[in-house]
């Protein structure tokens, strides 16, 4: 569940040590800016927590602030290994999946042109608890 925690003219600055000692075990999400742009969130993901096949009309990027990842994307034979520090990219129409490694939960900021969301209309796509 993603709840509201969005940075104004007048709040500039957010600490994700300061959301996650509020928002506690994964998994978890916080919107943090809401433009007419784009929104940012933090998504902390524990490792075995499920996650979805899905594409977007637009670019998506994200930085990764904790842990080590698995993204899968449909024209790539191997996941794509990223770990803290690095910087994602998901190229439009092309689907992907997220996947936690190892024992610790993983923390993500996410950059998402506003409007999109989560599709699920294309072979290979999935939400969680469906199979293809």
């Amino acid at each position: 569940m993603i709840t509201s925690f969005v940075l104004d003219k007048d709040t500039l600055t957010a600490r994700i040590s300061d959301i996650k000692e509020r928002k506690g075990a994964a998994p978890w999400a916080e919107r943090i800016v809401v433009t007419d742009e784009f929104s940012l969130t933090v998504i902390c993901q524990a490792p075995g927590h499920p996650n979805d096949h899905h594409y977007h009309l637009k670019d998506e990027v994200w930085f990764i602030a904790e842990g080590e990842l698995a993204w899968h994307y449909e024209h790539a034979p191997e996941p794509h290994h990223v770990k803290a520090g690095d910087i994602v990219y998901a190229p439009k129409n092309l689907w992907h999946h997220i996947e936690v490694l190892g024992d610790k939960p993983s923390i993500r900021v996410a950059c998402t042109p506003i409007g999109e969301f989560h599709r699920y209309d294309r072979p290979g796509c999935r939400k969680v608890g469906e199979k293809n």
